[in-house]
This record gives C-alpha cells, sequence and structure tokens, in this order.
C-alpha cells in the first residue's frame, strides 16, 4: 500500500505563492507518474498538473505558466509551485500516484491519493 502526505498547504494572498509537497511511502517511486489536482466546494475533482516517471510534464492550459510540477526522486517527493495565486485557485488539493509510470487519462484511473492540503486564496 503506497501513502501519500501531502503538505505545504494554506492561507496566502492573492499574488503571492506556495509550494505544496507529496511525499510517498514506496521504495519504487521512481517509477510511479504523479499528479496534481484540485477540488473546489461544490465541483469537480480537477486536474492541475502530471509528471511521468520519465519526467514528461503536463498542465492544464489554463494553469500554465503559474503552476509547476517537479520530482526529487531521491526523497520520494514531487512538489507543486503555485505562483501568482488567485482567490480562483482556492481548493483541496490531492496528489495522486500510478504505478505504471504514465499518468492515467482519467481522474479516477489513479492507483493512489493523499489525503489532501487546504490552499486558501485571499482577495
Amino acid at each position: 500500500q503506497v501513502q501519500l502526505v501531502e503538505s505545504g498547504g494554506g492561507l496566502v494572498q492573492a499574488g503571492g505563492s506556495l509550494r505544496l509537497s507529496c511525499a510517498a511511502s514506496v521504495r519504487t517511486f521512481r517509477a510511479y507518474a504523479m499528479g496534481w489536482f484540485r477540488q473546489a466546494p461544490g465541483k469537480e475533482r480537477e486536474l492541475v498538473t502530471t509528471i511521468s516517471s520519465g519526467g514528461s510534464t503536463y498542465c492544464t492550459d489554463s494553469l500554465k505558466g503559474r503552476f509547476t510540477i517537479s520530482r526529487d526522486n531521491a526523497k520520494n517527493t514531487v512538489y507543486l509551485q503555485m505562483n501568482s495565486l488567485k482567490p480562483e485557485d482556492t481548493a483541496v488539493y490531492y496528489c495522486a500516484a500510478e504505478p505504471s509510470g504514465t499518468p492515467p487519462s482519467r481522474t479516477y484511473a489513479w492507483a493512489y491519493w493523499g489525503q489532501g492540503t487546504q490552499v486558501t486564496v485571499s482577495s
């Protein structure tokens, strides 16, 4: 069983930055695709960004230029750098892991999920 623990969420003013971390309890972390999703109250969970085991990244078009995913395989950790935050970025942010190394196309096809971390952006 893989455990994912997110951290780094909190309250930030609009225009500010946050870096989220997701630590994975798995020895073969480098083989996993990792992803970040978010869910705002009353809305569907949506994809933010993914990174494959090979390091290829994808980001939702509307977030490109502000959000960046990276991974440190030595630390079994994936990061989400969020800049120029807006109130509409307020959501619970979830980390997900996929052992095949390739990000699934469907949100709930990811094998493992973290508990989420709240990000609140004030105007």
